[in-house]
């Protein structure tokens, strides 16, 4: 879709807010304010990206060597398979029957598996983990909320059938008591957002039932599949699928699990909001607002892989993808000088204890600063590391550069500079249903 001009409508706004290319191109408004000086709760320092990119090099320099091509995507996979294979060795047995299942088939489950682990992502907080029982290893954050949600799904918590529990075809029955007990959640283990995430799961029974052009009769998400190959092209033996057709089924298909937030004409927007510094007189509606939608982001990426594995699909227009402005990612820039919070710009009610850390929602304007600037400045990483090892993009793509350089690194001096919690530099007041 092209960039909208001043005179389109409110609905095309709306839609357009929607769309993947609109964040970055939105975001890049908001960068270029800040390279301007003119951003209200930050200061740009461009001179320190170069720290950032030699942090990041170093990383990816330590865990994988020269071998870049050796780095997998950025996706929930990781997280699941965390301190050991999980998931391809199910593929060979999914269900312990001797009828061998078809690639198809196992891609489907691999989906419903994914969606629901990706919705059970967003931030748990710094004091929750999971202990795997038959491993005794213990996960917190993102790898005990992947972990703990395979469990979930081998026990067939997301399922309709106690016959067949490798499905997610059931949710409608998901309670929070079930999701705490299941996620280990007690007074001694406190979750973070855990009535958000588990609203999420009862919500995404309701989306897939009202759309099964996407979903299919059975209402399961890996009924995609279907819908994805009724819209792609055969050329030769490979399957090419645009990345616009994912991109529809998860903002089209799951907008009924998001909370309305903002709306325009009527369109309740999902993870898009305000930001105030780019208000100007007579602007027409809608254009301080800037769109994230991160998660689904973050679901696009993590499909996209089984769907490349699995059945050798390609997707086109993956360029139009973008770094997730979440708080690994952005926490790096922070940490490491590139933006600063200007001082006193930030009320003493945002800091609430005496670490020194604000704590805000993520409809503050600050967050949401941060998090455009953190779209723009994860290209320009990416960018930088390319020229720095002399690679083109499809040597060494954006989301390579998420996993190996910019959410690990952003992990890593957050457990360096505030051991005591490895939390971020600004504490965001997670309900589940946006990190």
């Amino acid at each position: 879709m092209p960039l909208l001009s001043q005179h389109s409508s409110p609905r095309a706004r709306a839609m357009y807010l929607r769309t993947l290319p609109s964040i970055r191109e939105r975001c890049t408004k908001v960068h270029d304010l800040a390279k301007e000086g003119q951003l209200q709760y930050f200061h740009y320092d461009p001179g320190r990206e170069e720290a950032v990119i030699e942090f990041c090099a170093s990383i990816m320099e330590r865990d994988f060597s020269n071998e870049f091509a050796s780095i997998p995507p950025h996706g929930r996979w990781r997280h699941l398979d965390a301190g050991r294979r999980r998931i391809e060795p199910m593929l060979l047995s999914w269900d312990g029957s001797i009828t061998p299942l078809d690639t198809k088939e196992k891609c489907k489950r691999v989906i419903d598996l994914f969606l629901v682990s990706v919705l059970l992502d967003a931030g748990a907080g710094s004091q929750w983990a999971y202990t795997e029982e038959d491993s005794g290893q213990t996960f917190s954050r993102s790898e005990g909320l992947g972990v703990a949600s395979v469990h979930m799904f081998m026990d067939g918590i997301f399922s309709g059938s106690a016959s067949q529990p490798y499905r997610v075809d059931g949710l409608a029955h998901i309670t929070v008591d079930k999701v705490a007990e299941a996620m280990q959640v007690s007074s001694s283990n406190p979750m973070v957002g855990l009535e958000g995430r588990t609203s999420l799961l009862v919500g995404l029974s309701t989306a897939l039932k009202s759309n099964p052009q996407f979903f299919g009769q059975d209402a399961r998400p890996g009924n995609m599949l279907d819908f994805l190959e009724a819209e792609s092209k055969l050329e030769g033996s490979t399957r090419r699928v645009h990345i616009s057709t994912l991109w529809t089924i998860l903002i089209e298909g799951l907008s009924p699990i998001w909370p309305t937030r903002l709306t325009l004409d009527g369109v309740s927007l999902g993870d898009v909001w305000s930001c105030p510094a780019l208000k100007q007189p007579s602007q027409a509606e809608g254009d301080d607002l800037v769109p994230f939608h991160k998660l689904t982001g973050w679901i696009t990426y993590s499909l996209i892989e089984p769907m490349e594995k699995l059945l050798g699909w390609t997707f086109d227009g993956a360029e139009d993808m973008t770094g997730l402005p979440e708080y690994r990612n952005g926490g790096l820039l922070i940490d490491l000088g590139v933006l600063t919070l200007r001082p006193g710009v930030l009320s003493s009610e945002c800091y609430p204890d005496e670490s020194g850390i604000p704590r805000l929602p993520p409809s503050h304007p600050a967050v949401v600063e941060w998090r455009a600037m953190t779209v723009i400045e994860l290209d320009r990483i990416a960018d930088a590391l390319r020229r720095k090892h002399n690679l083109p993009k499809d040597k060494l793509t954006l989301t390579q550069v998420l996993e190996s350089a910019t959410w690990k690194g952003g992990r890593e001096i957050a457990k360096s500079l505030r051991p005591s919690t490895g939390g971020p530099p600004i504490d965001i007041v997670s309900d589940g249903t946006v990190f």
